[in-house]
């Protein structure tokens, strides 16, 4: 096969490298190739017309919303994109400080500000702070199977829940607190789903669990918009070496492939795009997506992959996580809070769920963040995962909206949620863009 390009390739010396994708991941790799002297040709083939991919930094409510990635996790100096942020100046003195790169988190999620159950209560804190130890003292234990020669379960999620089923033997209170705290548990579930990109705790392997390297630091933001670092590094980056709105149809490898502008040197590999751009190359660096390589693995590469890469690419677990940004006229929650958390008094992690998703897929909602103040709006920050999540997907932002509302007039005080005070802007992200576990966190 001959390509056909619209830009050939000045003649010199040195390898020819495609990046395709033009994430984090693929403007990383193009970052690192283009400082070495050895790769000065150079392209990144970006399906759409920015970089980024799941960074996403949008003006909305009148400062700047996170539509897709939203921390740093654990921002300290073995964190690679901590590095990268410090390294452009993105980042305040606070999240720059010694001290704060040396907390402590293991990982999990801190506690809410308040926590708000199905009948219109509150739960106190020191209950869900109970449960939240409960919890994540049981996380913790997971990562003990890591290099275990046996495991008790397959799961995260069956080990989870046979640990608090033996808890339970312990537990003294009256049935009603009993039923609140397996519903809090339920709730936390709920939340390791959000993190671990998945439906469900129960289909996330136990033994490769511990595998995620937690680091010191305390979660932090990026104040201009997390697109501030995929904007410099690709600045950073060579002129000419982004190439936008080329989505590439099939990687042709282990070939032999040539270029009218090159006559006599062959090539191993040959992108061909979308629109019939072909782009000879020696080596490519494949960063797409997930979910857009199981859809188009039979597709993508010419010879398939072996067989092991292409059932292990099947085989990894990929799920879907939304967020839901309202905006209130007037904040309802107390000016300190910074998480709200939602709790249902008639759900057990022990018990599965029998309501069709159509009743009850707001279920899955964890709660939300309260984003920092905006100049004049008060916004708050849902997330949700799983089969949930995608079933959201199918909803008008009119039904999302209703359905919320109904939710926060349920759970707070009655008056202090209104029709009115609601505009919203329902942010669906599908699956081929939705989280994946490996990016757990």
């Amino acid at each position: 096969m001959e390509s056909r390009s619209r830009k050939a390739e000045a003649p010199g010396s040195g390898p020819r490298v495609l990046v395709v994708g033009g994430g984090i991941a693929g403007l990383g790799a193009a970052q690192r190739l283009s400082r070495h002297p050895a790769f000065s040709h150079l392209r990144v083939l970006e399906a759409t017309a920015r970089a980024g991919g799941r960074i996403r930094s949008e003006s909305s409510f009148g400062g700047v919303v996170e539509v897709g990635a939203h921390w740093i996790h654990g921002p300290s100096q073995g964190n690679p994109v901590f590095q990268l942020a410090a390294e452009f100046g993105l980042l305040g003195k606070k999240e720059l400080s010694e001290e704060n790169q040396l907390i402590e988190t293991g990982g999990h999620v801190g506690l809410p500000s308040v926590t708000y159950t199905s009948s219109g209560g509150s739960v106190s804190p020191e209950l869900v702070a109970e449960m939240a130890g409960l919890f994540y003292g049981l996380i913790d234990q997971t990562r003990d199977f890591l290099h275990a020669t046996e495991n008790p379960v397959p799961s995260v999620g069956e080990f989870l829940k046979k640990r608090i089923h033996q808890r339970m033997a312990c537990w003294t209170e009256d049935e009603k607190t009993k039923k609140l705290k397996l519903a809090i548990l339920n709730s936390l579930f709920n939340l390791e789903c959000c993190v671990s990109g998945t439906h469900s705790m129960d289909l996330v392997a136990l033994a490769p669990f511990g595998e995620y390297t937690v680091l010191p630091g305390l979660d932090c933001t990026f104040a201009g918009g997390y697109q501030g670092l995929t904007s410099r590094m690709m600045a950073s980056l060579p002129e000419d070496v982004m190439v936008f709105n080329k989505p590439v149809k099939t990687v042709h490898w282990n070939g032999s492939f040539q270029e009218a502008s090159a006559p006599g040197e062959t090539f191993p590999v040959l992108v061909e795009c979308e629109d019939g751009d072909c782009f000879p190359a020696h080596h490519v660096v494949v960063t797409v997506p997930l979910g857009f390589l199981k859809e188009h693995l039979d597709s993508f590469f010419e010879p398939p992959l072996p067989s092991e890469k292409a059932e292990a690419t099947r085989k990894i677990g990929f799920g879907t996580n939304n967020k839901i940004f309202l905006e209130f006229e007037e904040p309802f929650w107390q000016p300190d809070c910074q998480y709200i958390q939602l709790v249902w008094e008639d759900t057990s992690p022990l018990e599965d769920a029998t309501l069709k998703l159509q009743d009850a897929w707001f279920k899955k909602l964890i709660g939300f963040l309260v984003l920092p103040a905006f100049k004049s709006a008060h916004v708050l920050c849902g997330f949700i995962a799983g089969l949930e999540s995608e079933f959201m997907e199918t909803l008008s932002d009119e039904d999302v909206l209703l359905s919320l509302t109904q939710l926060l007039r349920r759970v707070t005080a009655p008056g202090a949620v209104c029709g009115r005070s609601h505009t919203p802007d329902v942010l669906l992200h599908h699956t081929r863009g939705s989280a994946v576990r490996l990016e757990r966190g």
